[in-house]
């Protein structure tokens, strides 16, 4: 979420204000909508770009072109398109937006994803409210008054909590893995057994870590996003690497798709935790 949060601000910069000369599929698959078609858009202007926990919400005159990078789709934004139109399955382009700033050939960004696992996902919409994955969003983090502590008064586990998009809204592997270390805080602690100062390490880690993140992210050109952020990871991506707090070497847990990581000094009293890579727990 930082990370899709800088890139937020990066469109607004560049968009608000621009035309839509048109927006151009590279991948039948990533479009879900049907209706407003994309060639409505065209000739319309930017007036916002939003942030929706990990969506990405364009304004166009009252339409909305939203979209969820997910695991590894990406925003590549040029200041000169080539007046080509790009080709349906050509690689892992999927799809671009053409902007008429004013200053002559138009710019705009392509969504990219690389891999045979598909996950980018677009929809074109009247109504930000019409896409399932916003409606279900549960309350920002960083928002004014974001209190985490009803959220707690689940049995879940902590890690299993802050992932789920309709709890909390942005928190993804990475950040929660960091969250969790910054807690000191086992990831399979169940949220509602978490004691007072358990809880208030918790929600001061969420502040922290992702207030802290989003800093760092704003202002870095969108190339660098993402090597940004795994060099400021604590613990995510670290695995057999030193805990920069402890110096115990960070451990891991493999699931069928993904993976956590943790330091067992800091937040699970020196225990290992369980290789779990057929369990549903992150799914």
């Amino acid at each position: 979420m930082p990370e899709v949060d800088a890139l937020v601000a990066h469109l607004r910069e560049r968009c608000v204000g621009a035309v839509v000369a048109g927006i151009e599929l590279g991948s039948f698959s990533v479009l879900k909508t049907v209706d407003p078609p994309l060639d409505s858009f065209a000739g319309l202007s930017v007036t916002d770009v939003r942030r929706h926990g990990k969506f990405i919400d364009l304004d166009v005159d009252g339409l909305h072109l939203v979209f969820h990078l997910a695991k590894a789709g990406w925003l590549r934004w040029s200041d000169r398109f080539s007046p080509a139109r790009i080709k349906m399955g050509n690689g892992p382009l999927a799809l671009r937006v053409r902007l008429d700033t004013g200053d002559g050939p138009t710019a705009g960004f392509d969504l990219t994803e690389a891999g045979t696992r598909k996950g980018l996902a677009v929809y074109a919409v009247r109504d930000v409210a019409e896409v399932p994955g916003v409606a279900a969003l549960g309350p920002d983090p960083l928002a004014d008054g974001f209190d985490l502590r009803p959220l707690l008064a689940r049995r879940m586990q902590v890690k299993r909590l802050l992932r789920d998009q309709k709890i909390v809204a942005g928190i993804g592997n990475a950040y929660s893995d960091e969250i969790l270390h910054a807690a000191r805080l086992s990831p399979f602690a169940i949220a509602e057994n978490l004691d007072e100062d358990q809880v208030a390490a918790l929600a001061a880690a969420v502040r922290d870590v992702l207030s802290a993140a989003v800093s760092e992210a704003h202002g870095k050109p969108a190339a660098e996003l993402k090597d940004d952020k795994r060099t400021r990871m604590r613990v995510h991506g670290r695995t057999g690497q030193p805990c920069p707090v402890c110096g115990d070497t960070v451990a891991e847990v493999a699931f069928s798709d993904s993976s956590l990581q943790y330091c067992p000094t800091c937040q699970t009293g020196g225990a290992r935790l369980k290789d779990r890579s057929t369990s549903k727990f992150l799914k």
